[in-house]
């Protein structure tokens, strides 16, 4: 495998495998929080990193999302990839910044609220799917930072909709 192949994000991404990793962020971001057990927020960090990579392949929560969790919920609801990446990596920044304010700065106070942040929009994915990651890098698009190309999915819906009615279509 090559390190090109090794670091490819899945698309589509099944949209209930995402819904429950965020609810596993909710979890240990909220359990950093009560607990103020720092370190913790290094290990949402590094599962962010690793989805961020590679999606679920590399990631515990993912994969425990993508093989447990999410087939228990009915058949995959399809949803293109690079938004779930952005806001992977989005995850990534927030969750790395409040590891480092509190453990290298001591701003605990600035690492609660990066982390409440990031509790609020999991929460959101989580409970009734909005992604907010995947919102911004909607707009990220129309703006033309990112490039249409990027995600041809993400502007021709019948692409998803088609995508849907495979995924649902036995073999």
């Amino acid at each position: 495998m090559s390190l090109r192949e090794a670091l490819t994000f899945p698309n589509p991404v099944n949209e209930k495998a995402a819904r429950s990793v965020a609810a596993g962020v909710v979890v240990l971001a909220t359990l950093t929080l009560v607990t103020q057990l720092w370190w913790l927020a290094v290990l949402l960090a590094a599962g962010f990193a690793l989805r961020v990579a590679g999606g679920p392949r590399y990631s515990p929560l993912g994969r425990l999302a993508v093989h447990v969790v999410a087939p228990r919920f009915g058949h995959p609801r399809w949803v293109p990839g690079p938004p779930k990446r952005f806001a992977q990596a989005v995850g990534l920044a927030t969750s790395a910044a409040a590891a480092v304010a509190a453990l290298a700065f001591g701003a605990t106070t600035v690492a609660s609220v990066l982390l409440g942040v990031l509790v609020v929009f999991a929460l959101l994915e989580s409970a009734v799917g909005f992604c907010a990651g995947c919102w911004a890098f909607g707009h990220l698009m129309r703006l033309g930072v990112i490039p249409e190309e990027t995600c041809a999915a993400c502007n021709d819906i019948t692409l998803r909709q088609r995508d849907r009615e495979n995924a649902t279509q036995p073999a």
